[in-house]
């Protein structure tokens, strides 16, 4: 199944007449077995979105597997995104205090306290891309990724450790197609 695959569903969701209880039941994305986190983030909010779908149109979502994982702050330092939005981590990291001040206070406030995001943003193994390559980007949280890079270089309170949604090739997805 391919995000191309979701156009109907999106469409619905689209025309109001969907809410993410009723999407996530849908018979093909309860399939996928994915963390309601993760559905969310990618699919329901952005499974419309052209740059979504022309960088990762090509994923196989069933050959996705997902995991809520402990990742250093420094290996964010230069993770990519996708190519239509190559330019939006940076933009976000030149001004990290603005783009927690456009949020609720909250946000803020959790930045302040723990240095890190209130909700796992979700990166993919470069695996998955075509053409396959390797480490982990940056598919949904860009500015939550954007804000801690532009802490970071400001020196600001940034914790050592983050957790993130990461979507690995399964088993099913690694073995070679039949003929």
């Amino acid at each position: 199944m391919k995000l191309s695959d979701l156009s109907p569903l999106i469409a619905r969701r689209e025309d109001g007449g969907l809410s993410f209880g009723r999407f996530r039941a849908d018979p093909a994305l309860a399939s996928l077995q994915w963390p309601d986190d993760v559905l969310e983030q990618f699919l329901f909010d952005h499974g419309d979105n052209s740059a979504f779908v022309y960088d990762y149109g090509g994923i196989d979502l069933a050959g996705v597997g997902w995991s809520l994982e402990t990742i250093a702050a420094a290996d964010f330092r230069e993770m990519p995104t996708g190519p239509s939005d190559a330019d939006c981590i940076e933009h976000v990291a030149k001004n990290p205090e603005y783009w927690v001040a456009v949020r609720p206070e909250d946000v803020g406030r959790h930045w302040d306290e723990h240095g890190t995001w209130r909700r796992p943003p979700i990166l993919i193994d470069r695996r998955l891309l075509a053409p396959p390559e390797s480490g982990l980007q940056v598919l949904e949280g860009r500015t939550r990724v954007g804000v801690l890079r532009g802490r970071l270089r400001q020196g600001l309170h940034v914790a050592p450790q983050h957790q993130a949604w990461v979507g690995h090739p399964t088993e099913q997805s690694q073995r070679p197609a039949r003929r």
